[in-house]
């Protein structure tokens, strides 16, 4: 930004998906993602396109998406859309889970990754908000990336945001119980509970709390029946094998042989 843009070749854009579009940087010799936004149709869409643009411009983290550039208009007058460079992930973890199962492997290297970058974000006292598979952005070789900080809060520790904080966040299957119950004082803790979905998702290869509207999910997650059909004897088992030997076994393995798992393990999940 302000030093002028990254060379694109000619033709420069191929359809990703809705919105985004990839190119051919010949100054870094890298594929990019090119994120398409209109945001000034709302004042809403505005304000989360800014704040997603002031967080992630001030954070650097493996696992969270980054910006490299923001392509801007010739004037003012002319600025309908926001183009965003980012680096480019060929997927996302929704996607991943419609088409297959997961090793146990590959859940404890993404679960680890996931909480790596959580981590970083909650430290700056920033409270993600929207957490779910389709945010949680994959490459071919497995590395993951947590991206769409549109619903992201800043929380200073120090004070009391009762009434800051708005109820209306992350997407019904992945809300945690006390944003439901209308609770705006909550704290990081609604991301973990995301986290938690999340994970049991990955190990059943289905959402865990599928509320159809706000009070079936509230059923979902408090009636004992839901939640004991949704943790079978396989699921409780492969929960509790993947959270202790396994997991430690795994994650063991992938951060000090991190490149072979990467080769041996993780290409193969996109050529299913």
């Amino acid at each position: 930004m302000g030093h002028g843009h990254p060379t694109l070749t000619n033709p420069p854009l191929t359809q990703a998906t809705q919105g985004q579009f990839s190119a051919y940087c010949r100054d870094n010799k890298v594929r990019v993602a090119i994120k398409k936004i209109s945001p000034f149709e709302h004042q809403t869409y505005c304000q989360r396109t800014l704040r997603e643009i002031k967080i992630l411009l001030r954070f650097k983290h493996e696992n969270i998406i980054s910006i490299n550039d923001i392509i801007l208009t010739p004037s003012i007058d002319q600025m309908k859309d926001v183009y965003i460079v980012q680096d480019l992930m060929e997927t996302d973890l929704y996607k991943l889970l419609k088409t297959q199962r997961l090793s146990n492997d590959h859940i404890c290297y993404f679960l680890y990754q996931i909480l790596r970058g959580l981590k970083y974000i909650h430290s700056a006292n920033v409270l993600h908000r929207d957490l779910k598979p389709s945010n949680l952005l994959l490459n071919t070789t497995c590395d993951l990336k947590i991206c769409d900080f549109g619903l992201a809060r800043v929380a200073d520790p120090d004070h009391d945001h009762t009434g800051f904080l708005t109820e209306y966040v992350a997407t019904r299957w992945y809300r945690a119980p006390e944003i439901m119950l209308n609770s705006k004082g909550y704290t990081k803790s609604i991301d973990i509970w995301s986290v938690g979905c999340i994970l049991a998702e990955m190990l059943s290869n289905r959402p865990i709390f599928p509320g159809k509207h706000y009070l079936d999910q509230l059923n979902h997650i408090l009636g004992t029946h839901s939640l004991t059909h949704s943790l079978t004897h396989s699921l409780t088992h492969s929960l509790t094998h993947s959270l202790t030997h396994s997991l430690t076994h795994s994650l063991t393995y992938s951060l000090t042989h991190s490149l072979t798992f990467r080769k041996t393990h993780c290409y193969s999940l996109f050529m299913t």
